[in-house]
């Protein structure tokens, strides 16, 4: 299967990580735009056949900031709500799908953080990319912020909660789909995560001095399961495109 996909990152350190494997052993043609390089987002997006949107330190309120946020956001709405192709965002790339179409992001109560429980809604088992997980399973959080209202989305479907999250997973028709957790965890990502300073405050702060070195003994202890879980996902994903 040769796929075009385009991928926004954000940062040097938060990358595609495991997913990116699985992209290069299958050969897919892909496109990263490093947003935080000033990379330029390509014009004709219908040439691509999905996008990923990966997580990043930034909020999705920082246009003063990061103002490549704008012009990215208005990718997103293009391809999702125009193209109507396959979407798939992770954290932020979640937070930005919600915003676009019509969410709201807010801070989390208590930050979300560590390798956590999320369950699935009820008849998950009928969605095309989440039919054969768990009904509850482990995952990666490590995220500040979350999006909500999309209840009042009629197109949006709540397919995974968490205990501070209720849109952990959502859908948005049945292409585009928003994973607040960090699937694409390796062995190396929380070590390279705790090397940007926002995110070591983060944890830090809420979780004690101890709680990096705790939390990347829980990530290698738990890392077969996680990646298996991405293999699940990428391939069910890739089903869709």
């Amino acid at each position: 299967m040769h796929k075009n996909i385009l991928m926004f990152q954000h940062s040097d350190i938060v990358t595609p990580g495991y997913l990116l494997d699985l992209l290069k052993k299958d050969k897919m043609n892909f496109t990263t735009i490093r947003l935080d390089k000033n990379y330029k987002i390509p014009e004709n997006l219908n040439e691509f056949d999905a996008m990923i949107c990966l997580g990043g330190q930034m909020n999705t309120d920082m246009e003063s900031i990061y103002p490549w946020l704008i012009e990215e956001k208005r990718a997103i709405k293009k391809f999702v709500e125009v193209i109507k192709k396959p979407f798939l965002g992770i954290c932020l790339g979640a937070q930005l799908l919600g915003e676009v179409i019509g969410g709201k992001v807010v801070q989390t109560q208590p930050p979300e953080i560590g390798i956590l429980d999320v369950k699935m809604s009820k008849n998950y088992n009928k969605d095309k990319v989440f039919k054969n997980f768990s009904s509850t399973f482990k995952v990666l959080q490590w995220h500040s912020y979350e999006v909500q209202d999309l209840e009042l989305i009629n197109e949006v479907v709540l397919l995974a909660s968490s205990e501070h999250t209720k849109f952990q997973i959502f859908k948005y028709r049945e292409y585009a789909y928003g994973i607040q957790f960090h699937t694409e965890i390796k062995e190396d990502t929380i070590s390279n995560w705790a090397k940007i300073p926002e995110l070591k405050n983060v944890i830090e702060k809420n979780l004690g001095k101890d709680a990096l070195y705790l939390f990347n003994l829980e990530c290698k202890k738990n890392i077969n399961t996680l990646k298996k879980n991405t293999e699940k996902l990428y391939e069910n994903f890739k089903n869709i495109l």
